[in-house]
């Protein structure tokens, strides 16, 4: 049985850091996730866990750390934010298609420019195809909870890759909620001893790690860690089931809330869908049957179970916190309505870009998407595909730097 603590989720996030207790935990400070190292950094020298931390100069740096001690053996983690994301761009591609098993919070902020430090998902986006499973938290206990689970399903032998757990930068990162916090024991059960798949340093069995590699086996590398990444679909699956039955809190690749006989519905990510479940209860009161969609895995991408909750839908809005510019419209909904699209279901689907750079979505904002999902739903006709929500109307100056 565990105890209720009053944190916010980067300290709920280092609590369940402290628990996995790595081997090795490379890390850089940036704003809004410095806090989840930090107090990490008090664990380590309190003598709470046996990490070694290492302080590095750079993003870049932390991942190329996490990189060789994972190659040589170590369960290892890291957390980045933003900008540090992007920084490891190039590292990031190395460590899935070398397939370690790193785990790394990922608390969301938008990216420059302007400067801004508030939260939006485009960092996490932008690195949706570097080859990372990727789960996104709504709150604190799922921040916690996500990150406990991202070791073993990195870990397990189908999959061998590295897993990012996102969550909202100080919406989540920085608000107090009360998380339950497990038993030391019980979470050191549940990840299991860490087991290295060819370890760098095993002397007796030498390997190669990063070699180069042409013509001639890149692809079928590349075709292997297309097939693992399809593996971590039922890992995931797996892993979260039996996380509900240790700790009486099941997780799967999506939640739906009152969805099954929802006439239209709302697809949103992290923590908007707690604004969304509210205007759904609200709505339900005045007899409208609405739905929400809450996915939590986004990469895989788990398509045909999104299918499944949305195929009787009259009208789907997806609410993306990024926009893919230049695309059709943003992440998620490209993604939706690809997967319909190919299973052939007819459901329309409709975006708004919402909260870019921390900016606030009201329960009225989501309620007016509501309302456009009904209007079209009557009407047959879609008059945006791709809709701002919550943008002052009027004329925008555009300042340019001299």
């Amino acid at each position: 049985m565990g105890r209720y603590m009053a944190l916010d989720g980067n300290s709920a996030t280092a609590e369940a850091m402290r628990q996995i207790n790595p081997d090795v935990l490379a890390a850089y400070p940036i704003t809004p996730q410095t806090s989840i190292v930090q107090t990490f950094s008090e664990f380590v020298a309190d003598g709470l866990v046996d990490t070694e931390f290492i302080t590095v100069e750079s993003e870049h740096s932390a991942m190329s750390a996490c990189i060789g001690a994972s190659a040589a053996g170590g369960r290892v983690m890291t957390a980045t934010s933003s900008a540090g994301l992007a920084f490891m761009w190039e590292v990031l591609y190395v460590a899935a298609s070398t397939r370690l098993p790193i785990v790394m919070p990922v608390v969301n902020r938008a990216l420059s420019a302007p400067i801004n430090i508030h939260c939006d998902h485009s960092d996490s986006m932008g690195a949706r195809d570097a080859g990372w499973i990727q789960l996104f938290s709504e709150n604190a206990q799922e921040a916690y909870d996500n990150t406990i689970q991202a070791v073993r399903i990195a870990e397990r032998e189908e999959v061998r890759l590295p897993v990012m757990v996102m969550s909202d930068g100080f919406i989540t990162s920085h608000a107090v909620e009360r998380v339950e916090i497990e038993e030391d024991e019980a979470v050191k059960r549940f990840i299991g001893p860490f087991q290295p798949t060819y370890p760098l340093l095993d002397i007796d069995n030498p390997v190669t790690y990063g070699p180069l590699d042409f013509y001639d086996f890149y692809m079928e590398h590349k075709k292997q860690q297309a097939e693992a990444i399809k593996r971590a679909k039922e890992m995931v699956i797996e892993v979260g089931e039996e996380f509900g039955k240790t700790f009486g809190r099941p997780y799967g690749l999506l939640e739906g809330y009152r969805l099954e006989d929802a006439e239209v519905a709302v697809a949103v990510l992290s923590s908007t869908a707690g604004t969304a479940r509210g205007v759904v209860d609200d709505l339900r009161g005045r007899g409208i049957k609405a739905g929400l969609l809450k996915p939590r895995c986004f990469r895989p991408f788990p398509s045909q179970e999104i299918v499944e909750a949305l195929r009787d839908k009259a009208v789907v809005g997806v609410m993306d916190r990024s926009d893919s510019f230049g695309a059709l419209g943003g992440p998620l909904f490209m993604e939706i309505c690809a997967a319909l699209q190919v299973q052939g279901v007819r459901t329309r689907v409709v975006d708004y870009i919402f909260g870019l750079g921390g900016r606030d979505t009201t329960p009225d904002q989501i309620e007016s998407v509501f309302c456009d999902l009904l209007q079209i739903a009557e009407t047959d006709k879609i008059e945006r595909l791709v809709n701002w929500l919550g943008v002052r109307e009027g004329k925008q100056e555009v300042v340019t730097a001299a």
